[in-house]
């Protein structure tokens, strides 16, 4: 089953900060885990959500359905204290 990747409003703008070459990779590795995301991201502890790491940045992402939907990208050096958790 082939995955739909949606992006939140945050996720979008936050991409759009980062070099050229972070999102091309970035955008590479999501249509690439499209088919079985399940193989790839990790679950978040205490929250309903998954990461992936695509280099040094991170992804988070919920999985239903046939949707992957991108609700942060960030830096890894962001610490999970700072991520304000609001996806919408």
């Amino acid at each position: 089953m082939t995955y739909e990747v949606i992006f939140s409003d945050k996720a979008i703008r936050q991409l759009k900060k980062m070099e050229k070459t972070v999102q091309e990779r970035i955008i590479a590795t999501l249509e690439r885990i499209r088919i079985r995301p399940e193989k790839y991201v990790t679950k978040l502890v205490g929250d309903p959500g998954y990461k992936l790491r695509v280099g040094d940045h991170r992804i988070i992402m919920d999985i239903d359905n046939k949707n992957l939907h991108i609700m942060e990208v960030f830096f890894r050096g962001v610490e999970s204290h700072e991520l304000d958790g609001n996806w919408e």
